[in-house]
C-alpha cells in the first residue's frame, strides 16, 4: 500500500468564454491590475485596492463596478458595509480566442490592450520574484526557465500544452483543502509559443 495520498480530479470550475463586449469592459490597464489583485489575493475592498495601487478610492470603486457589470468580479455578500463593500473574483474560468476577434476592427483595439497587459503582468510577477529576499528552500524551488531546441506542428505544440495543463490540474488542491503549514501561494506561468526564423538568407 502506497503511503502517497491519491490523487482525485478536481471538479472543473465553470467556463465562461470572453465576448467583444466584456473584453472591452476588462481591457484597461487598471482594471486588469484591480482584477489581478482580487484573483491572487482574494476579496479586498476599493480603500484597500486604492491603497496598493496609488490610486484613490473613487476611481477604483468606478472600475470595481464596471468590471462587477462585465461579469468578472462581484461583491461579497454578508461582509463589510454600506459604506465599505467587499469585492472578490467570480469563481470562473475565463477564456479568450483571439481568432473570435480577429476580422472584427472594432474589438482589435482592445485585444491589443489586454494582451500588452498580460504579458507586462507576467513579466511583473517574474521580476517581483527574482527581485525578492526568499530563503534557499523557496528560491531552490521555483525556476525561470526556457527550452529553445523545439520544432513542432502546431497539432504537436497543442498537445504539449494540452499535457502541462493536465499535470497542472493534478497538483491544484481542492478548494476546501486545508494547505500544509509550509505552503504558499504559487503561481505557474506557461508560455508557449511558435517563433518565425530569422537571421537566415
Amino acid at each position: 500500500m502506497s503511503d502517497e495520498p491519491e490523487c482525485t480530479p478536481q471538479p472543473v470550475k465553470p467556463t465562461r468564454r470572453i465576448d467583444a463586449r466584456s473584453l472591452r469592459g476588462l481591457a484597461h490597464p487598471l482594471r486588469m491590475n484591480i482584477f489581478e489583485l482580487l484573483s491572487l489575493d482574494g476579496p479586498a475592498t476599493a480603500t484597500g485596492l486604492a491603497e496598493r495601487l496609488g490610486e484613490n478610492t473613487g476611481t477604483i470603486s468606478w472600475h470595481l463596478r464596471h468590471l462587477a457589470e462585465h461579469g468578472f468580479i462581484e461583491e461579497e455578500t454578508g461582509r463589510g458595509t454600506k459604506r465599505e463593500r467587499w469585492w472578490r473574483r467570480v469563481g470562473v474560468t475565463n477564456e479568450l480566442n483571439t481568432a473570435d476577434f480577429r476580422d472584427d476592427p472594432d474589438t482589435r483595439g482592445a485585444l491589443s490592450v489586454y494582451l500588452h497587459e498580460l504579458v507586462q503582468q507576467y513579466f511583473s510577477r517574474v521580476v517581483n520574484y527574482i527581485s525578492e529576499d526568499w530563503d534557499d528552500r523557496w528560491r531552490n524551488a521555483g525556476t525561470v526557465s526556457d527550452w529553445r531546441d523545439l520544432r513542432m506542428t502546431p497539432n504537436q505544440l497543442e498537445a504539449l500544452n494540452a499535457e502541462l495543463m493536465a499535470v497542472i490540474a493534478r497538483h491544484t488542491p481542492a478548494p476546501d483543502a486545508e494547505p500544509a503549514p509550509d505552503a504558499l501561494p504559487v503561481v505557474v506561468q506557461l508560455q508557449s509559443f511558435p517563433r518565425k526564423k530569422r537571421g537566415t538568407e
